[in-house]
């Protein structure tokens, strides 16, 4: 009965309605996936009636349809259709609320059920907030995913929401399935500075995250080469060919190099690497390499000063934030393993002539030199072959996630075996991991531990190997059966030929302008590392009862590692060392933290919020060590000495002869020979004080300040402390002016300003303080008499007047106002989203400035100092742009298509270098292996850093018809000489493009990246070097006594281009006819521009194809396969377009690594 008259109640109300609006002028309008609320509001401008509302009761709802000639009242009926909402009238006033929940109709139901599940991996979604809209009903899903709610109204509507994870609105049914799918470009709350969390769309500052579960899908070997491919601003530049050498550290930069710094920090391989924080504690770069790239749960780059200052000294190149995963609260446990195999090979190689047609050239060039032909063998020997391999590598993760009421838990085990494609090359690593996040008092108070342990097994291969593959004389073999010698191996020797020489001085022969045999040095020099790391930190977290706006925090931290490197090399060796050599270098170091803060938030009003944060930190560094390294005499060893009268000290005659000392025969059998010590110990301080309020107004405009103080003990006590403020505003556009246009789904714009410092400025931790060392190789002050005195080691501490000998170093030379690196940035950035955030992405424009540059500079002559100096030597700036584009082209129930684009653009430039006056300054640095300590780079006023200084080279075709390659004589003085060094380009690409697509069909996901840089240029030092032995006359090698190996592009070079080491003309201006001439030959070819090559690339990194099994919702499974670097389009003439330093010198070679693996959650 009662529902009879509420459904009559309602038709009454419905014809009221409609006569109120019968002299209403009739509306034709359409309505295509549109918000309710702009439906309304087009309504309202059609009508000339005024629609009242508030958006939380109409978020949501979408309207689809169309009305021909309807009156207002049949319009908004229909609008209204099938949503809780009623509206009422009066006058000219409609007004929309909420149905009340109270009153009962016949579709009312009960018990509505339903589960939330995750499409990343088919499990349950605990902890997921599922609301009915338009109502403060909400609930939270259980440990099995599963919701209930206890009243629902027919054609209600739920919003499911979770961190990570894209919001879901969907039509309220019975035992419902909801999946949601993460979504990592609109991440609700981030980790935006180490010290507090943020909303994404309310932060000011430069930021970009990106899930751990995106990066592991690619595969790679650890997160930063598949951060490289997302973050427009992250470069990792391969030293060594890091990713194929197990064993070296690559470097990184963010929006470009900071510093010109060649030094390096304790806890930095380079002056232009970004700051590490692993869950809130700063950790160095080998840690985060070691890391299990399972345990990662987000990554966040900061960027602008605004969003890094809080760091103060240390963020002056960026900082990455790494944060790993963690339990959750009441969940069962749930167990995870990821595994994969991989083998990697060589991609490319440089390719050199073989045995058959290095004779044949010689022959051609040696044709009366006989005896030169005879030293050559009959062997086709391809050394790089015999040094290279095929390297499987495993990886595996074991995990247990889960927790009780309140102690959430996480603990994980991985192994990784990650051979070199260097034979004898090889890493094997061992993690574990904790973490525990208990909680009391109703989460009042929090604590999160967090510990790591590594344990690392290196095996190193020489890196000389790569480059003597090159320079081997291919026409002998590796090894000789009849050799007795150097192990079997095949040598060259001062003689010219190789040695079967079995006396006890055999060792002698050794040639040390000879090439070394690659294998032999593979196999006879055993150079191994164990070492030991720990990372661990203890946070408290207490919000104050009775004032929960207020939170006190601690966090205490430690950063422990232990290496020792054992070297041994084979008696057979051929060295310097006759007999074998054994050492080691063993290290210690640690860096304690400490910071506390407290924090205040205050919500003055649904629109306007402010917190502010004070707090302190403190750092100590420590680290000590020691070396030793000795050679070992074997039995029957002895020498011939004088015998000396232990009574008078004198030397005794020969009886057969008093002219001549009688000599005794030592033995030497176990005493130790070319023996090395030393010892270190070294430490330094970090002590900070900082601040920062936030303040968002109207939902629509933020503010952030921050100001930090550092104080440092690497400086002198004037010059310890640095000041570091920033401020940020930010705009909601889209809530201010775009709020009812649906396709604008985020606009936002950032302005920041701040400046950061640098500290990291290497000779130690007392650059400002002259040091001494002991020493015998340099100067000598004589005090005192006495008799001649030998020490233990042999070596001469009183002269034979008796003068005693003490021997010590050249002090250091120092700069006592040595101060902070200081660098001032202004970003200006726009957060953009159309669609429904569909397509998203961000621009920004950012300007660095960087004073007081940290370097080294030479030292004046006849000071009697060390040769270079540490010092603040100038100015440089950093500008750019920024773009970065996310798009879903595709998104239905079979198919989705994802993909991202984003560009950077970098502009580098010295300003200012205060040690020199005149426009021809410049600090020398990148050495070459040609020619004598010659450097191909320079820090020059108004250049790149690292710029490229060399000759200009001309080219022409003389009267044979032979082209023919000058020096050119740039300041036409009637010379070649330094004067006419120019720049001539620089390392630095000028744009970089990252390219990721992801699709996903049913099961299957398909996923490639690629990277492309533009601008910049590498010096072909393999290709300089290698030139001068195509020549006639180094062909054969006399001081070598043999044949040196040839690479293929130098005697391409040498014979099709005319490029000859020792027929560069010089090309110099004569004033009296007005043009130039021919004047004589240039002898530093090495030194031309012709070698600055063009290195553009596309490259594509990584192509991962999978299919992910997820039928059962108990156990998810996915197995994946994956071809790491498969190929490269460059220009460039050497063996990787991708050099560290733009100085191209026999680099480890990149590998390509095809890759098979399954992640299982149960």
């Amino acid at each position: 009965m009662v529902k009879h008259r509420m459904a009559t109640l309602a038709f009454i109300s419905w014809l009221g309605f409609l006569a109120a609006f019968g002299q209403a002028k009739h509306i034709t309008m359409s309505f295509k996936n549109e918000n309710l609320s702009s439906a309304l509001k087009r309504l309202e401008k059609v009508s000339g009636y005024k629609i009242m509302f508030t958006y939380e009761d109409v978020e949501g709802y979408k309207v689809n349809g169309s009305v021909k000639d309807q009156e207002f009242g049949g319009v908004i009926q229909m609008l209204l259709s099938g949503k809780p909402l009623e509206y009422s009238h009066e006058g000219n006033l409609v007004n929309v609320t909420l149905r009340d929940p109270q009153r009962s109709y016949d579709n009312e139901k009960r018990q509505l059920h339903g589960t939330v599940i995750s499409a990343e991996d088919n499990m349950p979604v605990i902890g997921a907030t599922v609301r009915i809209m338009g109502s403060n009903e909400a609930v939270v899903t259980d440990a099995d995913g599963k919701f209930t709610f206890n009243k629902w109204l027919h054609g209600a509507r739920l919003v499911v929401s979770y961190i990570g994870m894209q919001p879901k609105n969907v039509r309220a049914m019975e035992n419902m399935r909801i999946v949601l799918t993460p979504d990592s470009k609109q991440v609700e709350e981030v980790v935006v500075n180490g010290t507090f969390t943020r909303k994404a769309n309310t932060f000011t500052g430069a930021v970009n995250t990106v899930k751990g579960s995106d990066l592991q899908k690619v595969g790679n070997n650890n997160v930063f080469q598949s951060l490289k491919n997302i973050d427009p601003s992250f470069m990792q530049i391969e030293n060594l060919g890091a990713g194929s050498n197990p064993n070296a550290l690559p470097d990184f930069q963010m929006r470009g190099a900071s510093t010109i710094s060649s030094v390096q920090g304790e806890y930095a391989s380079s002056a232009n690497q970004p700051l590490f924080i692993l869950d809130g504690f700063e950790t160095e770069l080998t840690k985060i390499l070691d890391l299990d790239m399972n345990q990662v749960e987000s990554i966040t780059s900061l960027k602008d000063a605004t969003a890094k200052a809080i760091y103060g000294s240390k963020a002056a190149n960026g900082v990455i934030i790494i944060t790993t995963k963690k339990g959750a609260a009441g969940q069962k446990p749930k167990f995870n393993y990821e595994g994969n195999v991989s083998v990697s090979a060589l991609t490319g190689r440089l390719e050199t002539l073989t045995g058959d047609e290095l004779r044949d050239y010689a022959k051609n060039i040696l044709k009366h030199k006989q005896y030169k032909l005879d030293y050559m063998g009959s062997a086709n020997t391809d050394w790089q072959a015999e040094i290279y391999r095929p390297a499987i590598n495993t990886d595996h993760n074991f995990s247990m996630v889960g927790g009780t009421k309140n102690m959430p838990y996480r603990v994980s085990l991985g192994y990784t075996l990650q051979n070199g494609i260097i034979r004898t090359s090889s890493m094997q690593r061992v993690t574990a991991a904790v973490n525990l996040s208990p909680t009391f008092f109703d989460k009042h108070l929090t604590f999160n531990l967090n510990a790591k342990g590594m344990y690392i097994f290196n095996r190193y291969a020489d890196g000389g190997v790569v480059g003597a593959s090159l320079s081997m004389d291919p026409t002998y073999p590796v090894k000789d059966p009849s050799l007795t010698t150097f192990g079997g191996y095949y040598q060259r020797t001062k003689k010219g030929e190789y040695t079967n020489d079995n006396t006890e001085l055999w060792g002698l022969t050794t040639n040390a302008q000879a090439t070394a045999n690659p294998v032999a040095t593979l196999n006879q020099k055993n150079d191994r590392a164990n070492s030991g790391a720990f990372v661990g930190n203890l946070e408290a977290d207490y919000k104050i009862h009775g004032f929960e706006d207020l939170r006190l925090h601690a966090n205490f931290g430690a950063d422990y590692s232990y290496g020792k490197q054992l070297t041994s090399i084979s008696p057979y060796s051929y060295s310097n060392h006759y007999w074998g050599w054994e050492g080691y270098t063993q290290q210690m170091k640690y860096n304690l933290q400490f910071n506390a803060y407290a924090q205040y938030y205050k919500d003055f009003s649904e629109t306007q919020h402010f917190d502010a944060m004070v707090g302190y930190e403190w750092q100590h560094f420590y680290k000590d060590g020691d070396t030793d390294g000795w050679g070992t005499y074997p039995a029957g060893s002895y020498m011939i000495q004088p015998v000396v009268d232990p009574a008078t000290g004198n030397v005794i005659p020969d009886p057969a002869d008093p002219t001549k000392d009688m000599q005794e025969k030592v033995s030497l059998a176990g005493d130790m020979y070319n023996r090395y010590t030393n010892a270190w110990i070294s430490e330094s301080y970090l002590v900070s004080f900082f601040g920062r309020i936030n303040w968002t107004g109207w939902n629509q405009v933020m503010l952030t300040a921050t100001v930090r103080g550092d104080g440092s003990s690497r400086f002198a006590k004037d010059h310890r402390w640095g000041i570091f403020p920033s401020v940020a505003l930010g705009w909601k556009i889209k809530e201010t002016f775009l709020k009812d246009v649906n396709a604008v789904s985020d606009l936002k714009l950032r302005l920041g300003y701040g400046i950061t410092g640098q500290q990291e400025i290497g000779q130690g931790d007392y650059p400002y303080l002259a040091t001494y060392a002991i020493s015998q190789a340099h100067a000598y002050y004589p005090v005192g008499d006495g008799n001649e005195l030998r020490d233990s080691e042999g070596n001469i501490v009183r002269d034979a007047d008796g003068n005693i000998m003490y021997v010590s170093n050249r002090p250091s030379a120092i700069s006592p106002d040595l101060t902070w690196e200081k660098t001032t940035t202004y970003n200006v950035g726009i957060d953009y989203g159309f669609l429904n955030n569909r397509i998203s992405g961000s621009l920004d424009y950012y300007y660095r400035s960087t004073r007081d540059l940290i370097n080294y500079i030479d030292a004046g002559a006849g000071q009697n100092f060390s040769n270079r100096v540490v010092s603040n030597i100038g100015s440089l700036r950093n500008q750019g742009v920024e773009f970065s584009v996310n798009a879903v082209a595709i998104d239905n129930k079979s198919l989705k298509w994802d993909m991202g684009l984003n560009l950077a653009w970098n502009d580098n430039k010295i300003t200012e270098l205060t040690a020199g006056d005149s426009d021809d300054y410049y600090v020398a640095t990148g050495g070459i292996s040609s020619g004598t300590g010659n450097t191909i780079q320079a820090h020059k006023t108004g250049y790149a850093a690292s710029s490229f200084y060399v000759y200009e080279t001309a080219k022409s075709v003389d009267e044979q018809g032979r082209t023919v390659y000058q020096a050119v004589d740039r300041n036409k003085d009637g010379q070649i000489d330094a004067k006419d060094k120019y720049i001539y380009h620089d390392p630095a690409a000028k744009l970089t493009l990252g390219f990721q697509s992801k699709w996903q069909f049913y099961g299957f996901d398909l996923g490639i990246t690629m990277r492309a840089s533009f601008g910049n240029y590498v010096y072909n030092d393999v290709l300089a070097s290698n030139l001068q032995w195509v020549e006639p006359y180094k062909v054969y090698q006399t001081q070598n006594g043999g044949y040196h190996g040839v690479l293929r592009e130098a005697y391409d070079t040498y014979l099709y281009q005319g490029m000859h080491s020792d027929g560069i003309q010089a090309l110099v201006w004569d004033e009296t006819a007005g043009d130039y001439k021919v004047d004589g030959t240039f002898p530093d070819w090495y030194m031309l521009d012709y070698f600055v090559e063009r290195a553009s690339f596309l490259r594509i990194d990584n192509i991962t194809l999978g299919y992910t099994f997820n039928k059962n919702p108990k156990i998810n499974a996915r197995i994946y396969a994956t071809v790491q670097n498969p190929c490269v389009f460059s220009p460039y003439k050497g063996l990787d377009p991708e050099v560290f330093g733009g100085i191209d010198n026999n680099i480890y070679p990149r590998s390509m690594t095809a890759l098979v693996g399954v992640s299982l959650h149960f």
